[in-house]
């Protein structure tokens, strides 16, 4: 397994290298691109790097000014102040008119750590969502940030990415990743329950497809790095396929990749889908890993979900 690498990183190492082949990319920061690692493309573009300050309402309404004039804003700060204290001015400055705007929020979920309930957005991508017209990625990896941040460059149109405070495994080859917003990735094929999971629970559903597996139950593992638009025809396929889903987020259960997979499928083909994710409660400090542990977002969770759903297949 390589080393650890926060998506925040790659982030940072990504925008530099395409603001150095991109004259149009602009990065706005509201005082926080040491955290956010926007810093690594002011350090190579400072001329088109504007530190905001602590006003992110303000900022998110001058990048939607900027790309009016053919520029491609990059707007970044914390996801609970992104998606949470700019909510209004994304709404109707940014996704309203339709702007190409890339809103890339660092510190999502409870792996900002100590920092606590008021700095852990959990609600970010159910806010996300609930705009018309926004497009919401949560990359799993470095490999996939790195992916994901190219395509959304060359994408025209508002785009909400999350991205991490903490170091996580990376799971994707870089040599052979291929990204297409919109689509998810069938990482592991299984004909007896699918694990669905987004971000950092990628990793960890691959952990407990492993325990799965090794008990006899065949498990399929799909990648959603794209909650909006999200891969309607792959879940459908794993629902009529496997008949039973486990939705696995870093988010609130009401709202984010769990509620995205429920409307789908209740629609299309109704199967049992068991979400793991945050309970509908705030976080507390804390070591992320423990928090993870504390809130029920680990492997030995998706495996007890996993044989709850398949207690439920008809």
């Amino acid at each position: 397994m390589s080393k650890k690498i926060a998506t925040r990183e790659a982030y940072g190492k990504t925008l530099a290298e395409i603001g150095q082949k991109n004259n149009n990319i602009v990065v706005l920061d509201a005082d926080l691109s040491k955290s956010t690692k926007t810093a690594d493309f002011q350090k190579v573009c400072a001329d088109r790097f504007i530190n905001m300050g602590i006003a992110e309402g303000n900022m998110m309404s001058v990048a939607a000014g900027i790309s009016t004039c053919g520029k491609i804003p990059f707007v970044s700060t914390f996801a609970m102040f992104a998606a949470g204290r700019a909510f209004e001015q994304i709404r109707n400055s940014i996704c309203y008119p339709r702007l190409n705007v890339k809103v890339c929020a660092t510190h999502a979920g409870l792996t900002v750590g100590e920092d606590g309930a008021s700095h852990q957005a959990i609600e970010d991508l159910a806010l996300m969502r609930s705009i018309p017209g926004m497009t919401v990625i949560c990359p799993s990896d470095a490999v996939e940030t790195d992916a994901a941040i190219k395509a959304i460059a060359e994408f025209n149109g508002p785009c909400y990415v999350r991205l991490g405070r903490a170091a996580v495994n990376i799971i994707n080859d870089n040599a052979d990743y291929k990204f297409q917003i919109g689509k998810g990735v069938t990482l592991k094929d299984g004909k007896d329950v699918t694990l669905v999971a987004t971000g950092i629970m990628v990793d960890v559903v691959l952990e407990a497809r492993e325990i799965l597996e090794a008990e006899g139950i065949s498990t399929r593992v799909i990648n959603i790095h794209t909650l909006k638009p999200i891969d309607n025809e792959l879940l459908v396929k794993a629902a009529k396929e496997t008949g039973a889903i486990v939705s696995a987020e870093e988010h609130n259960i009401i709202g984010g990749l769990g509620s995205a997979i429920s409307e789908v499928i209740s629609e299309e083909v109704p199967v049992p889908v068991i979400k793991v994710g945050v309970k509908d409660t705030f976080g507390e400090s804390g070591k992320p890993d423990e928090l993870l542990k504390a809130y029920g977002l680990t492997a030995e969770e998706v495996v007890k979900a996993a044989k709850k759903a398949l207690s439920l297949k008809k």
